[in-house]
């Protein structure tokens, strides 16, 4: 049997220049920190080996302090091997990266930058396809079909790119055949790009990322575990668990009626979770006015216990009955404001965008007329 992790998409240096404060330093270093736990599992599993489907680093031109602190920490988990393979982020375009990481891998490091068979293992050949460039167009592992190996080698494909017309970058087309590990006799494809784990038939599957860095992908940070007990056997798969930071979406659906502060305490994880969760509240539906500032209020109120907790409400209509302008002012200034800002949201003339920030602005002003209330 031999065992390897399959991983991809670490991104190392990503900046997350979009968050404030401290958390795109912890974020940051929670890639980092993935090196240790895949070679852990790597170790737990038996395996001798870890492929780095592509984006091991999140530019071309990663800082020489990711770059080093990276490779001194896969050569302290030697003898373990990894093999790193050129991704769309961090493409063979990229020169003097590539050239500096071959002056700097440490001798349990392989860099995967030429279509050319690599021995891993007697009987097991590696069969590589590093990116070109950021966008080759073109389906980089088709001289996989044409390679020839003795009779019963196990033959592993490693690739980064879309497949089935998907993509993290949105690029349109199938790139890498979906039947490729079919035609060319692989007993595995071990893909990235993709940061959801995906099975694409039985030899073929994206890993994901080890450590999520959006809200689009449902499931947490994985690699996998793949063992092979020859080239005819079908590969035995196991998702392990690699993420320290969880990112989630939340979806909160309110009828007018319901209680939205009871709704929300439902769908927070508990206390002690919230440090290592980024969490963004999607509501929906319909609230009283009164209803929609509470639900601010209580996000404000939570935020502090998270990484990162934010409210979506552009699908959340707001009832709005006299009495609740009331509630704000029943003249003067304040009225005027709340009636003309009750129109704007109202108003199908115009966008969603500022139909929102109408309401967001009439809850807050309702929030504050009832803080300073006697």
């Amino acid at each position: 049997m031999f065992r390897f992790l399959h991983s991809s998409d670490l991104h190392l240096g990503k900046r997350f220049g979009h968050f404030a404060g401290d958390l795109p330093g912890r974020l940051r270093e929670a890639r980092h920190g993935v090196i240790a736990r895949l070679a852990q599992h790597a170790r737990e599993q038996g395996a001798g080996t870890i492929l780095l489907a592509g984006d091991s680093f999140d530019t071309e031109t990663p800082a020489p302090e990711v770059r080093r602190q990276a490779l001194a920490e896969m050569r302290h988990h030697a003898p373990l091997t990894w093999v790193l393979l050129p991704g769309n982020h961090d493409s063979l375009q990229a020169a003097p990266l590539w050239a500096t990481l071959k002056a700097e891998a440490p001798d349990n490091v392989i860099l995967a930058t030429e279509p050319r068979p690599l021995d891993l293992a007697p009987g097991v050949v590696l069969l590589p396809a590093p990116c070109t460039t950021r966008r080759p167009g073109r389906d980089l592992t088709e001289w996989m079909d044409a390679h020839p190996t003795p009779e019963g080698t196990l033959r592993l494909g490693l690739a980064h790119g879309a497949i089935r017309s998907f993509s993290e970058d949105a690029v349109a087309g199938d790139v890498i055949a979906p039947d490729r590990a079919r035609r060319a006799g692989l007993a595995y494809l071990a893909l990235g790009d993709w940061h959801g784990a995906v099975e694409v038939d039985s030899r073929t599957r994206y890993s994901g990322t080890p450590e999520p860095d959006r809200f689009k992908h449902e499931a947490p940070g994985t690699a996998l575990a793949v063992g092979l007990a020859g080239a005819e056997a079908l590969p035995e798969v196991q998702a392990l668990p690699t993420a320290s930071f969880a990112w989630r979406e939340l979806d909160l659906h309110l009828l007018e009626g319901d209680d939205p502060l009871s709704a929300l305490a439902a769908l927070l994880p508990e206390e002690r979770a919230r440090r290592q969760t980024l969490a963004r509240l999607v509501a929906t539906g319909r609230t009283r006015l009164e209803g929609r500032a509470a639900l601010e209020r209580a996000i404000a109120a939570a935020a502090p216990d998270f990484a990162f907790l934010d409210l979506d409400a552009a699908g959340l209509a707001t009832a709005c009955a006299p009495d609740d302008l009331d509630r704000i002012d029943r003249g003067g200034a304040l009225r005027a404001a709340a009636d003309a800002l009750l129109a704007e949201a109202g108003d199908l003339a115009r966008s969603a965008e500022e139909r929102e920030v109408a309401r967001a602005a009439l809850a807050r002003l309702y929030s504050l007329a009832q803080a300073s209330a006697p």
